[in-house]
């Protein structure tokens, strides 16, 4: 027997496991379940993909065996089953990187914290809630040495060799004395009932029943094993749906909408597609888990393939099932595979057409969904050119006319007959580019805006280009259309107060012009098109991008109170500390940092000395 140490947060895991998620118990057997199906799963694939496995004789199910006496519950499976070194690997550490995080986002509130159990891959150590000691024995298939993996939820596990007659594991719950409701029959049944009545694979449960003073052991089948997504529509309950979702799903939410999908004619398939309500934990992560399942015929083939559905829809959760597909097909060759890039395309065109109707019948509900994937929808105007169009109907936008999210089309509704154009501006805070002096202009004539205030946007948006003919044109470009307005009369008014400040502000600004877009704001930048603005420089910051060094272009508000003095005036004296002020305010107002603080307090200072 050897003794061995738990992974940090493992330890930590195991100790809030134990004396805080007490909201939702009964989940430990929804999780031990969902364990035996996949270790089914993985035996079922290799014993037709791998010459090793395929002699291999055994019948896949799952058993759940009571001891009232003992105070046990036993879950066996005919699994691939573990060796030595997976035993430790898979229950002794959190395996996966992004899963150490999953300690670092529990949050104190029970309920909560135990919907998050099975998304981080650790659903096994639910066992604990309920047990005060586990047991695990496991053989791999093929192999003939077993191992036993003991622990009583403290800061350490014992392993030692075993005998065992066949391959699979084994798992043996000693129950704590309070939670003698899990010997019942009928508890283990409505659990079944409730989260794994569609597991692929039958489970079976070992009952006790005296009758006329002998005791009778039984052995009956407890769920379904149906394969739900095989099912006809007509036959599925919508609680069976949800239900199936939270078993494949380790989610304790209902899901916002089901899509079942039963193809048949030159292809034959079934899906059945889920979207969830609250985000994965890896949904920004680069080696986030699929949420999709492949089967071919009913076998499971993979549930690690990125490529089933585009990336912009990682977050969907479900099952794919395809009739046509060899089952010992590769998962190299997958990629490459016709049939599967046809249901790959006709999936995406569902889904992204469900998720349309929803928004159309449900707009609240679509909020919601959009304000937890919106930001991912967006990443597929990157790639997606087949149902681009699609997409773009899916966006929501806030606005500066009003407080609702509003799409492309409502806007294009509310345009005037002279506005040729779609506006937008983009930056870190919804706040701060509604009152930005940038949309003062559109904001006097009754132009509606897009306030565009995630990172995102500011790859995103420009590659949209136009929606129906109509383009998309950022506020902050100097090459907006002037309508017509005609500066030269203020050129020729303002010409010297220009030259001095292009010559004060040279090594800063491209350029210094009369703005026909400010109405109360003294100055703001602008770029020109082709250049980044300040925002998408930020981005390309952040992305690792050598950006190019590109200096904006001042616009000043001549009919501002300032200028009207300056005018007048002629004092070029205050014009100098003017020029580096309003540049460094214009520059807060987009968001920016003033780099010389200093000189700034220092020429404020100056004014206000001035004035008194």
């Amino acid at each position: 027997m050897s003794k061995h140490e738990f992974q940090t947060e493992v330890t930590q895991l195991l100790d809030l496991m134990i004396h805080s998620l007490y909201s939702n118990k009964e989940i430990f057997l929804r999780e031990l379940i969902s364990n035996s199906s996949d270790a089914l799963d993985k035996l079922n694939y290799l014993s037709i993909s791998d010459d090793k496995y395929k002699d291999l004789k055994y019948e896949a199910k799952i058993e759940i065996k009571l001891d009232k006496d003992a105070k046990t519950l036993t879950i066996s499976d005919s699994g691939i089953g573990m060796s030595k070194d997976e035993l430790i690997k898979n229950l002794g550490t959190i395996a996966k990187s992004g899963t150490k995080s999953f300690v670092e986002k529990l949050s104190g509130d029970a309920k909560k914290d135990s919907s998050l159990i099975g998304q981080f891959g650790v659903g096994f150590y639910s066992a604990f809630m309920v047990a005060n000691k586990v047991e695990v024995i496991s053989q791999k298939a093929t192999s003939k040495s077993a191992n036993i993996w003991t622990s009583e939820g403290g800061g350490s596990y014992e392993l030692e060799s075993y005998k065992k007659d066949t391959h699979g594991t084994t798992i043996i719950l000693h129950l704590k004395d309070d939670e003698s409701e899990f010997l019942e029959p009928y508890r283990i049944k409505s659990i079944i009932e409730k989260y794994s009545n569609h597991i692929p694979f039958p489970i079976f449960l070992e009952e006790s029943k005296e009758e006329d003073g002998k005791t009778e052991i039984t052995n009956d089948q407890i769920n379904k094993a149906s394969a739900l997504w095989r099912m006809n529509k007509s036959e599925i309950k919508d609680n069976e749906y949800k239900d199936f979702y939270k078993s494949i799903s380790h989610d304790s939410e209902d899901p916002t909408l089901y899509i079942h999908t039963k193809a048949e004619g030159t292809i034959e398939y079934n899906t059945l597609f889920y979207i969830p309500k609250s985000a994965p934990f890896d949904l920004f992560r680069v080696d986030y888990q699929s949420g999709i399942k492949l089967y071919v015929k009913r076998v499971f083939i993979t549930d690690d393939d990125k490529e089933l559905l585009p990336t912009y829809l990682r977050f969907v959760r479900g099952v794919i099932d395809v009739e046509d597909l060899p089952l010992n097909v590769s998962r190299e060759l997958l990629q490459q595979n016709v049939i599967l890039s046809k249901v790959k395309k006709a999936s995406v065109k569902k889904i992204l057409g469900e998720l349309k109707k929803l928004k159309n019948k449900d707009f609240e509900a679509y909020k919601k969904f959009y304000e937890v994937f919106g930001r991912v929808l967006k990443e597929g105007i990157m790639g997606e050119f087949e149902n681009r169009d699609l997409l773009l109907e899916l966006l929501l936008f806030k606005s500066s006319k009003r407080d609702e999210l509003i799409d492309l089309s409502q806007y294009k509704e509310a345009m005037g007959e002279d506005q040729k154009e779609i506006y937008y501006i983009t930056g870190e805070s919804a706040s701060m580019l509604k009152n930005s002096p940038l949309i003062e202009g559109f904001d006097e004539k009754g132009i509606e805006v897009l306030i565009l205030d995630e990172e995102i946007d500011t790859i995103v948006i420009p590659n949209i280009g136009q929606y129906k003919e109509i383009p998309l044109s950022p506020a902050n470009s100097a090459n907006i259309d002037k309508e017509g307005v005609d500066t030269k009369e203020l050129d020729e008014k303002f010409a010297e107060i220009l030259v001095k400040m292009r010559e004060e502000l040279k090594d800063e600004v491209k350029d210094i012009k009369i703005s026909t877009r400010l109405k109360k704001s003294p100055a703001c930048l602008v770029y020109d098109k082709e250049d980044p603005d300040f925002a998408m420089q930020q981005m390309l910051k952040q992305m690792g991008q050598e950006s190019p060094a590109v200096k904006p272009i001042l616009e000043i508000n001549a009919e501002h109170e300032i200028f009207a003095k300056l005018e007048k005036s002629k004092d070029f004296v205050t014009l100098t500390n003017v020029s580096h002020i309003l540049l460094d305010l214009a520059k807060l107002s987009e968001g920016m940092k003033i780099e010389d603080s200093a000189s700034f307090a220092d020429r404020v200072n100056k004014l206000i000395v001035g004035s008194l």
